[in-house]
């Protein structure tokens, strides 16, 4: 019985250990391919403003402008055009994705643009150019028709560059930043939307300092015909009602299109390593809200690891025990 008992306590230990050795080498090579492809290159055009909201109405005219700033030191040819703001449901991951090239009963604005040219002409696509550290201020005009479909109209005003730089490596560099339009037709309004999967998680922090963090998340699905802003609030407490964390007034928010379903979320990034929290989140969209509560126990991995070493020797020692007693048994019994 001596021998069994060993090697079962060492097998147990072995195997443990080797786990998680294993999955901290796992955990460091995928971090180290993160940081091998992390390449990016500076935006070099910006515009200005970034979005603009509008009441429409049939039958009427609309003109504005936004300026495209060329922020390198060459000069720089660029277009711009006005594309859809919507959203598309992928069956890859099951989660609705921004798009720019589908068009349905919320994005028709988008034929109502044009842009003036430098001759004075109003098209679709017109092209311009900037000097090194200049701007250009682009004119457009939109021309609503006889009749405008109830609710929200979106499009995307984009500027292009159509010479980027070469880099080093041999990769053209683009840019294409956008000015968001939020149209509203004088007909009926109707905002309401739906919340569902409300959830409070521990995730594990990925950039290589393997600790936990409190995140938090939930699904907003608009069900009207206007956009509206959904927001989340996660407050995290300690047991005896402690504040702390509880998400910034720029946090939590995502702006929610007619026919789209989009997730809102937030994390306290500075979770600490060891502690017992409680953490609230509540999610508010189109007048409905929605609320759960957690508590959660954050252990450091090697308190885990040594929980579960010592749970599988009280384990192993326990069936060891009773095959014990019932040798005895069954000796006394002869």
């Amino acid at each position: 019985m001596k021998i069994i008992r060993k090697k079962y306590l060492l097998a147990a230990i072995v195997t443990l250990c080797g786990a998680f050795f294993c999955t901290n080498n796992i955990a460091l090579a995928e971090d180290g391919d993160e940081a091998n492809d992390a390449a990016t290159v500076a935006t070099s055009i910006s515009i200005s403003p970034v979005s603009k909201i509008l009441q429409l109405e049939e039958n009427t005219v609309y003109e504005d402008a936004f300026k495209v700033t060329n922020n390198s030191d060459s000069a720089m040819n660029f277009e711009v055009y006005a594309s859809p703001y919507s959203y598309t449901f992928s069956e890859t991951d099951g989660e609705y994705r921004l798009g720019f090239s589908n068009e349905n009963n919320y994005t028709q604005i988008t034929r109502w643009i044009t842009f003036e040219d430098e001759d004075g002409n109003y098209v679709e696509n017109p092209s311009f150019t900037a000097g090194p550290r200049d701007s250009v201020t682009v004119k457009y005009r939109i021309s609503t028709p006889s009749s405008i479909p109830a609710g929200g109209q979106y499009a995307v005003l984009f500027a292009h560059t159509l010479s980027g730089s070469i880099t080093s490596s041999g990769i053209r560099t683009e840019a294409s930043p956008g000015l968001v339009v939020y149209g509203r037709s004088a007909g009926e309004v109707v905002t309401s939307g739906e919340i569902s999967g409300l959830s409070i998680n521990q995730t594990m922090q990925k950039d290589g300092e393997n600790k936990n963090i409190i995140n938090a998340s939930a699904t907003i699905k608009n069900t009207g015909n206007v956009d509206f802003m959904g927001t989340g609030k996660l407050v995290v407490e300690g047991v005896f009602g402690q504040a702390y964390y509880e998400t910034q007034p720029t946090g939590g928010k995502v702006s929610v299109i007619p026919e789209s379903e989009l997730v809102v979320s937030d994390a306290w990034e500075e979770t600490p390593y060891f502690g017992l929290f409680k953490a609230t989140w509540t999610v508010t969209a189109a007048g409905e809200t929605e609320t759960i509560e957690k508590m959660i126990l954050i252990l450091p991995m090697p308190v885990i690891v040594v929980a579960i070493l010592l749970l599988t020797i009280i384990t192993i020692w326990i069936i060891i025990m009773v095959r014990r007693r019932k040798e005895r048994r069954s000796r006394f019994m002869v």
